[in-house]
């Protein structure tokens, strides 16, 4: 049997306690030593500095000190200088982000109870909450954070915030009685009270039945701790491109300096010229300009209300196939609203959302003034008399201070022109009976101007209505008979399906001079006025973002811990549930293995009332299906799956630490529609590390064929180290850089994601490089052939024409790998960032090549005006031939 099935003899037996007189300091001594504190235990922590050097263990990393190492055999200190700096940036970076994960359990420690009120020997104590022990008797009220899982023994109206665990908008109404029915999730064990949540109304007695990690946070927090952190499908292509580059680079080179030997160089000279042809065939500034991509997308996002906790998440999302979103607070506005008003067989609409008090009353689609419908103004009136709520103002926001559900009513009178001060001058609280769970109902006795006495009742429907003799039928009174009845449980049928929670409003007049001393006598012959239909209402911009996902070839997928009616009605609003879609629930999710669940998974678009451990299967089931998953959340509950995600999303407003830390994208605003921003940013940034991977490897490749070729036919260098040098960082610095920062093409959104198992060199890309890289090449050496055939005895003037064919060709190149198509796809002076680096590269050119001492460095010597020609004709022939075929084929 089970805690919440015990009666109070059962538990202290099987706890051994006493509830009235709690455990000796002898037995609680025990049980610590025995069970140890009841604190979250954290795993093994890697220590700062193994943590830190772990940073360079990445393939990438080995390749770029390795090019370190060979740019300070050439004497190129700046360059190693360079790349140092680099490895060490982003040695830092990683080491920060990794330490930031730690906090994650840090932050769910802090959500226990620092103290709690124990009953010890016969007394009550305030002593730390790690003390406590199972078996102890804890005592709790409105503001108390509850110290560890307790089983509840008595209570007064008793109500207790468990978003953070399950979800769900509205405090649970607790209770002490045995549970009978089965219950899974958290949510519906309503006589327990779990380590973490609030309790947010009234007061209650529990015996401790869990502590530490035995608890539902202890539990989370293992979760956490053992919950895999995915490599992001970004760091995957890196590495796999970094092997590739440097196994391709040393072929290539050992390539040149064999072919060049054979062929009668130097072999000094060809180590040099080979050795200068690796440093230039990897692109070790590659990781600079990534960082750099990824940290200018995080400074867009920031503007569009997003923080990046860690840089590759951004692109991550680019390639996100499902968005798993929690529904309340991030769907829906976690506010309370009314949107039925129902009286007598009539049913009035009210607009407006959350505790903003603006919006209208209609009926039948036509606007009313509340004041000239008698049954809809009082009924309003007599929830904000029968209320305890206040609604503040801070800035431009109105804050809630009390229950939600009153804040509902009080922001329903107050769209009708009602006011508290206005209704002060009318009425008089006389005595207010509060709520409690076993009535569910709460109660006041009010008098008027004229000294009329009446008892205002609002509570749950069927418990109220109940309690009623008449029902206030088109503004008159009638006997609430069995067919009244009929027709108004038809109508809170018709509300129940709309996913609206209702409370009731009934009242009765008091002769003069009575005196109610007991609710018993108050809430009783009552008559039935109504109904308010509320709900947590979805955020207007989230459907459009819904849509705009779908287009873009993303499922959104609604998991939430609140009942499955509700989370339904919110899903079809939204978009979200569709035709033949599945819903489950977390009972039938419990009984399913992770490998069942994948054969329907991709049918589902709803899953309600599941707890955390559900959260996780759900998006292992996905992974496993082959999706890149983004977890959106704001809850403890929603943590470990967060963490575990692809990309884990919190809301910045009603996100809890935990799921921040947990997190690697914050919502600044808890709009899903940055999502889509997000999305956008992500796709851009990738589409732009391709295009400079692009630009890069075919300006490299055509830098090592120009060699290459040159050895095969018999010819001189076309090119010495120094100048390949050169070439490697006017090339790839400014042009390479000025490529991230370019702006998404129109159809961004148009397309599916990307395969998460497409390689770096997908959709083509690998042989533009090659075709590319091949042009620039040949039309390099046949620069230099040309030339030097016309003149052998000036081999410098060659090699210049050559150095200024590939600079400029490259050059030219650099506005073709902007789009995806061809160079004529997109206006050249779109990216103007693009313009100015090129402009800066062609002046270092022509810098080297026309003052006397850089002439000198690099053996360059100044060319005529009809080469220059020849160089510029050249050039363009790589971007310019092939973007005719792509003309040719379009015009077809």
């Amino acid at each position: 049997m089970e805690f919440k099935e015990m009666n109070n003899q059962e538990m202290e037996k099987a706890l051994q306690t006493n509830v009235t007189h709690g455990l000796d300091d002898d037995e609680v001594k025990d049980r610590l030593q025995k069970h140890g504190f009841n604190e979250l235990k954290e795993g093994e922590k890697q220590s700062a500095i193994l943590l830190f050097f772990a940073q360079f263990k990445d393939f990438m990393v080995i390749v770029l000190l390795a090019a370190t190492l060979v740019s300070g055999i050439l004497g190129e200190y700046i360059d190693a200088i360079a790349i140092m700096a680099i490895v060490f940036l982003n040695g830092l970076l990683g080491f920060f982000q990794e330490r930031k994960a730690e906090k994650s359990l840090d932050a769910l420690k802090e959500m226990a109870a620092p103290q709690v009120n124990v009953l010890r020997d016969g007394r009550w104590l305030k002593v730390p909450s790690r003390e406590v022990v199972v078996g102890d008797i804890l005592k709790f009220s409105s503001g108390d954070r509850i110290g560890a899982d307790l089983r509840i023994v008595d209570h007064s109206s008793l109500e207790i915030e468990e978003s953070a665990l399950t979800g769900e908008s509205l405090p649970a109404v607790k209770c002490s009685d045995p549970l009978m029915n089965e219950v899974e999730g958290i949510g519906d064990q309503e006589n327990m009270a779990f380590m973490g949540t609030m309790v947010t109304r009234g007061n209650g007695v529990g015996i401790v039945i869990a502590t530490g990690m035995n608890t539902a946070m202890g539990k989370i927090a293992d979760l956490l701790q053992t919950a895999e952190t995915k490599e992001t499908p970004l760091q995957r292509r890196l590495e796999q491109l970094g092997k590739i580059l440097i196994i391709t680079a040393l072929i290539l080179t050992v390539i040149v300096v064999l072919t060049g030997v054979i062929q009668g160089h130097d072999l000094y000279t060809m180590f040099l010229a080979g050795v200068s042809l690796a440093v230039a065939a990897i692109p070790e500034g590659l990781p600079a300009i990534v960082t750099v991509a990824l940290s200018l997308g995080v400074q867009r996002m920031i503007k569009q209300k997003a923080i990046v906790r860690k840089l590759p998440a951004v692109e991550t999302l680019g390639c996100a196939t499902v968005i798993c979103s929690d529904k309340t607070g991030t769907l829906t506005q976690n506010k309370m609203t009314v949107t039925k008003v129902w009286s007598g067989g009539k049913t009035w609409d009210v607009t407006g959302t959350g505790y903003n008090p603006v919006g209208e009353f209609s009926l039948r689609g036509v606007a009313v003034a509340p004041k000239n419908h008698n049954a809809l103004l009082q009924i309003i009136t007599f929830g904000m008399l029968c209320n305890k709520a206040e609604l503040n103002e801070k800035g431009k926001q109105h804050v809630l201070d009390g229950d939600p559900t009153e804040g509902a009513m009080l922001v329903a009178a107050m769209k009708a022109g009602l006011t508290r001060e206005h209704l002060a001058k009318r009425f008089t609280i006389v005595k207010e009976f509060p709520f409690d769970s076993s009535r569910k109902m709460m109660s006041v006795i009010v008098k008027d101007e004229k000294d009329n006495h009446f008892v205002i009742v609002k509570g749950a429907p069927d418990v109220l209505i109940a309690q009623c003799d008449t029902i206030l039928w088109e503004d008159r009174s009638e006997i609430l008979n069995r067919e009244s009845k009929a027709r108004v449980q038809q109508d809170m049928n018709e509300l129940a399906s709309q996913a609206l929670r209702m409370i009731a409003v009934g009242y009765k007049p008091l002769p003069k001079g009575t005196i109610l001393l007991h609710e018993t006598e108050a809430e009783r012959n009552l008559t039935f006025m109504g109904l308010q239909g509320m709900i947590d209402p979805p955020r207007p911009e989230v459907k459009l973002a819904v849509k705009e996902c779908r287009d873009a070839g993303i499922k959104t997928v609604m998991i939430t811990g609140d009942h499955v009616i509700t989370a339904k009605a919110i899903a079809k609003e939204l978009g979200i549930l569709k035709g033949k879609d599945l819903v489950l629930e977390g009972r039938q999710l419990a009984d399913m293995e992770v490998g069942e669940l994948e054969e329907i998974v991709e049918s589902v678009s709803v899953f309600a009332r599941v707890s955390p451990e559900h959260k996780l299967k759900i998006v292992k089931a996905l992974q496993n299906k082959g999706h890149v998953v983004a977890m959106t959340g704001d809850g403890v509950n929603d943590a470990p799956a967060i963490k575990s995600a692809d990309i884990g999303i919190s809301m910045g407003i009603t996100g809890t630490d935990v799921a921040k830390e947990a997190s690697s994208l914050i919502l600044v605003d808890d709009n899903f529609a940055t999502i889509k921003s997000a999305i956008n940013e992500g796709r851009n940034i990738y589409e732009n590390i391709r295009k400079f991977i692009r630009y890069l490897l075919a300006s490299n490749v055509g830098e090592i064929l120009v060699m290459f070729f040159a050895m095969l036919c018999a010819l001189p260098l076309p090119l010495i180290p120094i100048q390949i040098l050169f070439v490697n960082l006017v090339t790839d610095g400014l042009p390479a850089m000025a490529l991230g920062l370019d702006s998404a093409e129109e159809d961004v959104m148009k397309r599916n994601p990307r395969n998460a198992n497409e390689g770096v060199f997908g959709r083509g890309l690998g042989w533009k490089i090659i075709s590319r890289g091949f042009l620039i090449g040949i039309s390099t050496l046949i620069a230099f052939y040309v030339v030097y055939r016309a003149n052998p005895e000036n081999l410098a003037y060659a090699q210049t024409i050559a150095f200024a064919t590939l600079v400029l060709a490259q050059l030219i190149h650099v506005f073709d790998c902007r789009s995806e198509r061809s160079i004529f796809s997109r206006n050249p002076f779109g990216n103007m960032y693009l313009v100015g680096a090129v402009l800066s590269s062609l002046l270092l050119m022509l810098a080297v090549m026309y003052v006397e001492p850089l002439q000198t460095i690099f053996h360059t010597v100044p060319i005529s005006g009809r080469d220059w020609l020849l160089v510029i004709g050249m050039a363009s022939i790589p971007t310019f031939l092939l973007a005719g075929t792509f003309l040719a084929r379009k015009a077809q």
